[in-house]
């Protein structure tokens, strides 16, 4: 399973004071734990009113589902209407980032990693051939290899 990261606006309104942002952010911090998810600890009452934002860490592969939970948690902890931002996810660079990372371009895909010369993995990743009349060969290359980290070659049948 892969770790999203997502981000929640948890006061847009910028209604909330510092004592009960620190509160609130120790509640989410207890529900994350909870959970088995994670929380990135900001100083939410240094931030710009507009842009108390926390960054959350779910498992899941799911970006509305992950996205659906930050939502939830931090509307529990904090007491307000928050409002999800950007979700991106942590690469580890796994096969199943790189399935990840398909998926995001709605593609599905053989992956095989085999050791390279040099101590590097090498990772080997075929696509319809039709696929690639729709994405750009060049993108999904980028992508991949930026995600995993090490070469990647795509084959097509």
């Amino acid at each position: 399973m892969r770790t999203a990261v997502v981000r929640v606006n948890v006061d847009p309104s910028g209604a909330l004071t510092a004592a009960q942002l620190s509160q609130g952010m120790a509640a989410l911090l207890g529900l994350v734990d909870e959970l088995g998810a994670g929380a990135v600890e900001n100083d939410l009452a240094a931030m710009p009113a507009s842009r108390r934002e926390v960054e959350l860490l779910i498992g899941g592969d799911d970006v509305g589902s992950v996205k659906q939970t930050g939502i939830d948690l931090c509307a529990k902890a904090f007491g307000t209407d928050p409002v999800a931002g950007v979700v991106t996810f942590i690469s580890r660079g796994t096969d199943d980032d790189a399935r990840g990372v398909l998926s995001a371009f709605g593609l599905t895909g053989q992956i095989v990693r085999s050791p390279g010369d040099d101590g590097y993995d090498i990772v080997y990743v075929t696509l319809r051939e039709a696929d690639l009349e729709r994405i750009p060969e060049s993108r999904i290359h980028t992508a991949l290899e930026a995600s995993l980290n090490c070469e990647v070659h795509i084959r097509t049948v």
